[in-house]
């Protein structure tokens, strides 16, 4: 670990009461918010730091953000089954919505980072806000219980329930192609990356699916998830209309 007398970048529960108007809820005890804020970079950078990271919250935040939009699944949609409520939930939690309600709350702005995170963009780095926001959640419970993270939990994603049910973001592209490629090839789908652009902190993935020696789409997203599922949709979007040309 690298020790100096500077002062870490500016951030932490001292300066949020911000993010405590935009999020709804006070903090009783602000250690809690402290640790959520502090990424490993600013422990790297500061001598004898009084507070741990916020990846122990992550993964615990994790888990409780699971648990809520599982509850609220079974309450919205009781009469879906579980490989629906399974895609529905993974299509609400991935890391670009998490980043964009993390960017919607300016959380960035309130993080603790080192000097070279900083410099980098981590600050806009879509993976940090989504972890940051997981372990905000985590420091909501362990603070409040779990009545504020709810209300909080279901503000945010509530809205965004509908959109999902539609089945546009909660179909499982992947596994659709999958299934249709194997009915008409013989043989399962690959993906390969193809290009990669954008900041360090804006990234945009592009990959390429392939059956076999066939190329039969491609796709972009911010995450090479979120590209591979852009890419089975194309693919899945053009076999479809195939099929329904070639129909007598």
């Amino acid at each position: 670990m690298r020790e100096t007398d500077e002062q870490p970048v500016a951030g932490g529960a001292a300066s949020a009461e911000g993010l405590e108007t935009s999020i709804g809820y006070r903090f009783t005890d602000r250690r809690f918010l402290d640790e959520a804020l502090t990424h490993r970079s600013w422990l790297n950078e500061v001598r004898s730091p009084t507070v741990p990271d916020n990846e122990r919250l992550e993964f615990f935040g994790d888990a409780i953000l699971g648990f809520c939009i599982g509850k609220m699944l079974l309450q919205h949609y009781p009469e879906s089954r579980e490989g629906t409520l399974a895609r529905m939930k993974s299509a609400l939690v991935g890391e670009e919505t998490l980043a964009d309600l993390a960017a919607a709350v300016e959380l960035g702005s309130y993080l603790r980072l080192g000097r070279g995170e900083e410099r980098s963009g981590g600050r806009h780095r879509r993976s940090l806000l989504a972890n940051a926001l997981e372990a905000l959640l985590a420091a909501m419970y362990l603070d409040g219980g779990m009545a504020p993270v709810e209300r909080l939990v279901d503000a945010w994603f509530g809205p965004r329930l509908a959109g999902v049910a539609a089945g546009v973001k909660g179909r499982d592209f992947k596994t659709d192609f999958q299934e249709l490629a194997h009915a008409l090839y013989g043989g399962l789908p690959r993906y390969v990356l193809v290009d990669t652009s954008g900041p360090a902190h804006d990234l945009r993935f592009t990959v390429a699916a392939y059956v076999g020696e066939q190329l039969l789409g491609q796709g972009a997203g911010r995450s090479k998830k979120e590209a591979e599922q852009a890419a089975a949709r194309q693919c899945l979007e053009r076999l479809e209309a195939g099929r329904r040309s070639a129909a007598p």
